[in-house]
């Protein structure tokens, strides 16, 4: 039995990664928490995520809960994400973390932390779209220089960070696919008279709206016809799903950073 500690747990992921735990025969919840000063501390997290009393109160801090659990998981933002990382290194505790929008200096202090413990550290959980990922490298691979790239990604008004972390991990998976640098072919906006589109650069839009859970569209425009690869993603417990499997996967796997793509086995 993998015992888990949920990050965030009131939010609208660390809710759903609460209440769908209890579906899962190789999983227990054994502690939720939230920022310091949330008006529900101490409160039961069982009838505020909509699952019942389960004698658990709700905490305002990881340390206090962290002895109890086997893996953290972490939907929250970078800064949190980043001291529960560095908790659970300190104790020996595996992660999951969900969190998008780490920079380089973040991502090199995460490379540093999961040498002590197994972290799996993805920016999508959904096992379609990580499936999808593979598919994208092989007709990247296949169409090669003769398609122009294109992909559009669409989510609710509060997701903070753009592009999602997800449309970015596809631009990645296909710039490697066509031997490009990411980081030389992007472009992320376009406005006024810009010129004549360059052949090798990877186009990355985003759209921001109400309340869109997850929308990813990958265009490989060619002369005469056009391929385009959707994912929409009708509610978070995909993700919340994915996150559990994560858990049940890392925790007696040796120290290092995952991805989902370990998880499923598509490496």
């Amino acid at each position: 039995m993998v015992k888990i500690a949920v990050a965030g747990a009131t939010g609208r992921m660390g809710s759903r990664i609460t209440a769908l735990s209890k579906d899962y025969k190789d999983l227990k919840l054994s502690g939720a928490f939230e920022r310091k000063g949330h008006k529900d501390i101490g409160r039961d997290i069982g009838p505020i995520v909509g699952i019942g009393e389960t004698g658990i109160p709700l905490a305002e801090n990881l340390s206090s809960i962290i002895s109890g659990a086997d893996v953290v998981i972490s939907f929250t933002t970078v800064e949190a994400s980043l001291e529960h990382l560095k908790i659970a290194a300190s104790k020996g505790k595996a992660m999951v973390i969900g969190t998008t929008g780490f920079t380089k200096n973040d991502l090199s202090t995460v490379s540093k932390l999961t040498k002590k413990i197994p972290c799996v550290m993805a920016s999508n959980m959904s096992t379609g779209v990580n499936l999808l990922l593979k598919v994208l490298q092989d007709v990247a691979k296949v169409l090669g220089n003769a398609y122009d790239v294109e992909i559009i990604e669409a989510h609710h008004r509060m997701k903070k960070d753009a592009p999602s972390g997800t449309a970015l991990k596809m631009a990645q998976v296909i710039a490697s696919a066509l031997n490009r640098n990411l980081d030389d072919v992007a472009v992320y906006a376009r406005k006024g008279i810009i010129g004549e589109r360059t052949p090798k650069e990877i186009g990355i839009q985003t759209v921001r709206a109400g309340d869109i859970v997850g929308e990813h569209t990958v265009i490989f425009g060619g002369l005469g016809e056009r391929i385009e690869i959707v994912h929409k993603a009708s509610s978070r417990d995909t993700f919340a799903r994915g996150a559990l499997r994560a858990a049940t996967w890392v925790h007696k796997k040796p120290a290092g950073l995952y991805d989902m793509q370990d998880v499923l086995g598509l490496k």
